[in-house]
């Protein structure tokens, strides 16, 4: 068995510290020696460790199998850059790649029932088909579980080094690799370092369909994001309009539409625009589509964040890279507060022209308005009997519409969220 000394690519890895401790004891748990009680007492603590990420992430069967297959999924290096999304690359780097992929599967293979002979472990078989314990609810990502589980199933099926380097690469061409392939969203966090790309472990899992109406406003949505995930022109959005009327929703919706095509969400508030040109800069050279989400967007007159924002969209020196758009919701056209001073003709600003441009010059930035509308009453009423079918509702409609009626009346007027809200304050009574 060869030292993990020898690794080239695969070296720096999320939980390190356990994969060196494991793999020490691999290579040195039959040299006799005097401190075979502290190598004992290590072998328990890494054990610890692996159960306790089995039941943060859900793992289950062989632990070791698949922690090693999470490392892999989760390493950024030469090799899985290059293969995310795209799949198998060329050059000299495969056969640097196989070098490591040799070694890893050497450590893969090895029986820790031998480890836990030699110490006399009583419960390693519950390491080698562990059950976990906690709910689909309650653990890191179901979805990412599964997908890491499915790989550990090919790895523990590869005959040979190319089988199991065939097995990583084809997950690195089917979801990417790291926390940029696994996760949909993400948000941001300013540290002393520097901004950082933080995953968003629990995203509302909604599709277009769910947005009841507005068929002009999600088709224009999807034929500039479906032109973007296939690399040709599209637009910065901006989907203005009244509240809850769908917006945010419908920027999830294709989060969750075109995941699988390699788009990722980035969400962004207007304080943190100063971190802008550094997220861009860590995400550039990247193999997916990213959109730069900004929920309710809106300046009043003394913010000046939108001036960041205008230089990163158009008229920096450096130009925005092509697998970037910017997507925001807003619940007005014109992005910043305009007053009617802005109009008078004598003012202290003698320009007042150029005064009201340069309010109006951010919205023109975003090639691509949507407008949402808040429905009238025939179509706030399709809204809730749509909704109402589709969750089940056993309700005589006449009886359905006059409670939807008087509830809108108290809870926010016509929109598709009141109608939500009401369907959901009757699965509730239905419930109790």
């Amino acid at each position: 068995m060869k030292s993990t000394k020898n690794l080239i690519l695969y070296k720096e890895f999320e939980h390190g510290e356990l994969f060196y401790h494991m793999t020490w004891l691999m290579e040195h748990y039959q040299v006799v020696s005097e401190d075979k009680e502290k190598m004992e007492e290590l072998l328990y603590d890494c054990f610890k460790q692996l159960t306790e990420l089995a039941e943060s992430h859900g793992f289950e069967g062989n632990l070791w199998h698949n922690f090693l297959a999470f490392l892999m999924v989760n390493n950024e290096n030469a090799y899985s850059r290059s293969c995310e999304i795209k799949g198998k690359t060329e050059g000299s780097i495969n056969e640097i790649a196989y070098h490591d992929f040799a070694i890893l599967k050497d450590f893969f293979d090895f029986d820790l029932r031998e480890i836990g002979t030699c110490f006399g472990v009583d419960c390693i078989d519950a390491l080698l088909d562990y059950k976990a314990t906690t709910d689909g609810g309650k653990f890191f990502n179901k979805r990412i579980r599964d997908r890491i589980g499915e790989l550990c199933s090919h790895l523990e099926q590869a005959k040979d080094t190319a089988a199991f380097a065939e097995a990583v690469t084809g997950f690195y061409k089917d979801f990417g690799v790291g926390k940029l392939g696994l996760h949909k969203a993400f948000r941001i966090q300013h540290r002393e370092d520097g901004a950082q790309i933080v995953p968003i472990t629990n995203i509302a899992h909604v599709h277009l369909d769910d947005l009841v109406g507005y068929e002009l406003a999600k088709q224009k949505l999807i034929d500039n994001t479906q032109a973007f995930v296939l690399g040709k022109p599209a637009n910065n959005c901006l989907l203005y309009g009244d509240a809850g009327t769908g917006k945010s929703t419908s920027i999830k919706a294709i989060a969750n539409q075109y995941y699988g095509s390699g788009l990722r969400l980035i969400e962004i508030y207007k304080h943190q625009f100063v971190d802008l040109n550094d997220v861009i800069a860590q995400i550039k050279n990247r193999n997916y589509k990213f959109i730069i989400y900004m929920d309710d967007l809106s300046f009043e007159e003394f913010e000046i964040e939108y001036k960041y924002l205008k230089a990163v969209i158009e008229g920096g020196l450096e130009k925005k890279p092509e697998n970037v758009l910017i997507y925001a919701t807003s619940n007005r056209r014109h992005l910043i507060r305009e007053n009617f001073r802005d109009k008078e003709e004598i003012r202290e600003d003698m320009h007042t022209s150029d005064t009201v441009q340069e309010k109006l010059s951010l919205y023109a930035r975003f090639g691509v308005s949507i407008y949402f509308g808040a429905p009238d009453k025939k179509e706030f009423q399709g809204i809730v009997c749509s909704l109402a079918a589709r969750h089940q509702i056993k309700m005589p409609k006449e009886e359905l519409l006059a409670e939807a009626n008087k509830w809108e009346l108290y809870h926010g007027g016509l929109s598709g969220r009141t109608a939500q809200q009401f369907i959901n304050y009757l699965l509730g009574k239905q419930e109790q």
